[in-house]
């Protein structure tokens, strides 16, 4: 099939390189004429595993193409994916102008009937928003669809070669599309039931809901090791005894220094939105959301438990700068939050992230000390905050870090460690839920 991407950014790369490992004929078009330049010549901005090579290998098979010539790609394309960015608007819903924007463009190139399908994550609503739109410019005939993505950053190729499930919204009794929706993702299939097909509006609300769902058990499991600390409890016990009653499960359970990234917190602040505009209280979300940013500020509460609130002199080092392992974005994460309290706390700040620091450079403050080996961040640092839960932060030589360190601080957002381990190494150790652990 040929197809159009509309949109290269970490949905629109990943969609189009996997539909083009899938022996279809994919456009990816922007009007980022630099991004455009960098991917025809098999250069990724993003760090996503299995991205590269799936890039570098459908260029060179001449399945994948880049361009900035928008309009060509409409006309040339079956299938037309909006995958253009939705950031968050300053009220918390979600701002639509590059999809609306997108939906002009499509409307006044139209030269056949095509299939076009909403991508990008974007509330109710909005499918048929872009059908008035498009139908306002032209009246040649389409087929509109929301297929929202279900890719978890750092999975992201896995995810979509292999889903474990597929949600399409379309009119009723479109036929046609569906039977084309079908044959385009019968490669990723196990099982006929694992594409659902529904109305528009449900697919958009799928997506929302299932996001919010996540984030919700996070604030809750956050809130609960809140409360393990102040009655003695273990949060990671407690999260074993929970997640083993099979209604419950054991995913998204994990207590740490919250949650951030491109989706959850923009999700959860758009269906509080959403549901403002029709007259409903999401206080649930609400109140996970508002949960959420407060535990992003625990880590740096935990430090000055231990060197008080003026750290002028104080040298703190950071592991983790993208919100979770296996990316390097960083929307969102708690360093965004922890770093600059700190800094503004006096201490002088140094930060180790495997993948992210280029990331990191051109949005943290100048004064930042970003440190190429994480034990050289710990060089006669006052305590360790760690942020982001990496492998190669999980089995460190803890021996050589207390060594290197001024003082034996950590401060774990992340539960890493178990109690007893830190006790016997020698460290003060403060995680999420449980108790601080001394040095006998």
């Amino acid at each position: 099939m040929r197809i159009a991407v509309l949109g290269t950014g970490y949905v629109g790369l990943v969609v189009g390189a996997c539909l083009a490992e899938s022996g279809n004929t994919v456009i990816c078009a922007d009007i980022d004429e630099k991004k455009i330049r960098h991917l025809t010549k098999g250069k990724n901005p993003i760090y996503e595993p299995g991205l590269d090579r799936l890039l570098a290998r459908n260029l060179s098979e001449e399945r994948l193409r880049f361009s900035t010539d928008i309009g060509d790609s409409i006309q040339s394309s079956e299938i037309i994916f909006i995958a253009v960015g939705t950031p968050s608007d300053t009220d918390g819903s979600t701002d639509l102008k590059y999809v609306t924007s997108v939906a002009e463009v499509i409307g006044d190139n139209l030269n056949n009937e095509k299939i076009i399908i909403t991508k990008s994550t974007v509330p109710v609503g909005t499918a048929l928003k872009v059908k008035e739109i498009i139908a306002e410019r032209i009246h040649q005939k389409c087929h509109i669809c929301a297929n929202p993505e279900f890719l978890k950053e750092g999975t992201a190729v896995e995810d979509f070669m292999r889903p474990d499930r597929i949600v399409i919204g379309i009119e009723t009794g479109d036929d046609h599309t569906r039977a084309v929706l079908e044959e385009l993702y019968s490669p990723f299939i196990r099982a006929g039931d694992s594409i659902i097909f529904t109305d528009t509006t449900s697919a958009e609300m799928i997506k929302y809901t299932s996001n919010t769902m996540l984030a919700v058990r996070i604030s809750f499991m956050n809130q609960i090791a809140a409360l393990c600390e102040q009655v003695g409890a273990d949060v990671e016990v407690v999260r074993k005894g929970v997640g083993a009653d099979p209604r419950i499960g054991h995913s998204f359970l994990l207590a740490g220094a919250g949650y951030g990234g491109s989706c959850f917190p923009k999700d959860v602040r758009s269906i509080v939105k959403t549901g403002e505009q029709y007259g409903l209280d999401m206080s649930i979300p609400r109140a996970a959301n508002e949960w959420n940013e407060e535990q992003k500020r625990v880590a740096v509460g935990k430090l000055v438990d231990e060197l008080g609130n003026d750290l002028s002199g104080r040298i703190v080092a950071v592991w983790g700068l993208s919100f979770k392992p296996g990316t390097d974005d960083i929307r969102e994460a708690p360093s965004l939050v922890v770093i600059p309290e700190l800094l503004s706390l006096g201490a002088a700040v140094r930060v180790h992230d495997p993948q992210a620091i280029q990331t990191a450079r051109e949005i943290l403050p100048p004064e930042v000390d970003f440190i190429n080996d994480e034990y050289d961040a710990c060089t006669k640092a006052d305590a360790l905050v760690i942020l982001t839960e990496w492998q190669q932060y999980r089995r460190p030589d803890l021996r050589r870090i207390h060594d290197l360190m001024a003082s034996p601080l950590i401060i774990d957002g992340r539960n890493i460690f178990s109690l007893s381990m830190m006790q016997e190494r020698g460290f003060i150790y403060h995680s999420i839920g449980r108790a601080v652990v001394r040095p006998k």
